[in-house]
């Protein structure tokens, strides 16, 4: 059963974790960090495709984040700013992050931290904080994109704080990773994958729409123009970079930059053959949440 708990900031901004637990307490919890457009549940609890109910079946806690502006966390004011800044930054969210950490490492003995497209900006930067985790994974990084694909991330020169996409384009890009959508995700996940999401951040719009702040955007973008917003070099914890081998937003010349840069003595590799940027979701699934719970067992 999923629950949920919060984590209030300094600044008194609350912070939504979803959660699902083994039948007997963990000395070790997975946190898990979403991308830019899509919150916690949507990535990571999806029914039927939940990352955390497998984490959760095999002995450890597991703890999916929304960040500021996202699912059940708090709207920061300027969403609603046509004039404000685009919030949900990855240097704010990542001192969020720590917050959830510190709450969190009471429960537990070890803390495993898996950051996923957008999130592993955010991963890294904690990582980079003083953070005490006992691993690292990225699953899907965007670390040090071709400045050639900035215009798949840039905003514009006077951005809105928040975006809005429709099923539809949602749809269209998850299939654009596909060879044949079909062969690749199962009938109904993209129906459940879209009822989540809407369920923490549609507007009832016509068509409907979700919302997302567009902070996550503009920290795309300055990878892709001015290099990582995290210094790799400073990560020491055990680290695994993972993506699929069809993920045309997480590319492998960019998971491999991000492999070479580390400073862990222990760093790994991996791809999983036959999934997209949405390979939580798909048919699969089960070998990367094997390759990550098999890493995991090493630490």
């Amino acid at each position: 059963m999923s629950h949920r708990r919060d984590v209030e900031t300094d600044d008194g901004t609350r912070i939504a974790i979803h959660a699902r637990r083994p039948d007997r307490p963990a000395e070790d919890a997975v946190v898990f960090v979403h991308g830019a457009t899509f919150g916690a549940r949507p990535a990571f609890d999806t029914p039927g495709y939940s990352w955390l109910a497998d984490t959760a079946s095999r002995g450890r806690a597991a703890y999916a984040v929304d960040a500021v502006g996202y699912g059940d966390s708090d709207r920061p004011a300027a969403m609603d700013d046509p004039a404000g800044d685009p919030p949900s930054r990855a240097d704010r969210v990542a001192d969020d992050l720590r917050r959830v950490l510190d709450s969190l490492a009471r429960d537990h003995d070890r803390l495993h931290l898996v950051g996923y497209s957008w999130g592993t900006m955010v991963a890294g930067l904690a990582c980079t904080r003083g953070t005490e985790l006992s691993s690292l994974v990225q699953f899907a990084p965007v670390y040090d994109p071709d400045p050639a694909r900035v215009s798949a991330f840039d905003p514009g020169p006077d951005p809105a704080p928040k975006r809005e996409t429709t099923r539809a384009n949602t749809r269209d890009r998850w299939d654009a990773h596909l060879p044949t959508p079909s062969d690749y995700r199962d009938p109904d996940a993209f129906d459940r994958f879209w009822t989540t999401l809407f369920d923490g951040q549609g507007v009832r719009d016509d068509p409907p729409t979700v919302e997302a702040p567009n902070g996550t955007l503009l920290d795309l973008t300055a990878a892709a123009t001015e290099g990582p917003i995290y210094d790799a070099g400073g990560i020491t914890v055990p680290t695994l970079v993972v993506r699929g081998s069809l993920d045309r937003t997480a590319t492998r010349a960019d998971g491999l930059r991000l492999y070479d840069d580390l400073a862990a003595d222990d760093a790994e590799y991996a791809e999983i053959a036959n999934g997209s940027h949405f390979l939580a979701i798909e048919r699969r699934r089960e070998a990367l949440f094997d390759r990550v719970a098999a890493f995991h067992d090493r630490q």
